[in-house]
């Protein structure tokens, strides 16, 4: 019901939530997960698989043009350490990682890029994608935040 209630929530919500969510000083309430100096990392509240995170510029643009050469580092270093944090709290095995830039590429959000790292297990998909065209997450938001925002400390 949460899931539901959030995406009704969000569909009219006005502005970015790229831009919002950091801004509005809350991490834990907004499930932002790290904070680096151009960039954040936080959970996607519509995710793929559970631990499907976000990683995007706190500058607002949909361009990668528009970033300088030390924010697309950031943007890639602090992908790294998202990915490293999921294989050691999640034990994922394998990972989808990309920016879908434009609608036509697929894109949700055109006017602010972020990558999407989603994490993957062998046998994670099942018949309710395909049947029941819904995923079943079998963790609740929060109490995977916590423990991603604990598994931070294991991080070298």
């Amino acid at each position: 019901m949460q899931y539901i209630l959030a995406a009704v929530k969000n569909k009219h919500d006005d502005g970015c939530i790229f831009c919002a969510k950091p801004q509005a000083g809350d991490d834990a309430r907004n499930l932002i997960v790290l904070r680096e100096k151009t960039c954040f990392a936080l959970m996607n509240l519509f995710p793929y698989n559970p631990g499907h995170l976000m990683v995007a510029p706190y500058k607002h643009t949909g361009e990668m043009d528009d970033l300088a050469d030390q924010e697309l580092a950031d943007l890639m270093l602090l992908t790294r350490r998202c990915k490293r944090l999921l294989a050691n709290v999640l034990g994922a095995e394998a990972f989808n990682i990309g920016l879908n830039l434009g609608r036509d590429a697929g894109a949700g959000i055109i006017e602010h890029l972020h990558i999407h790292i989603v994490p993957r297990w062998q046998g994670d998909t099942n018949f309710m994608p395909v049947l029941g065209e819904t995923k079943v997450i079998p963790e609740a938001l929060e109490p995977l935040y916590q423990r991603l925002v604990a598994g931070l400390a294991n991080l070298a």
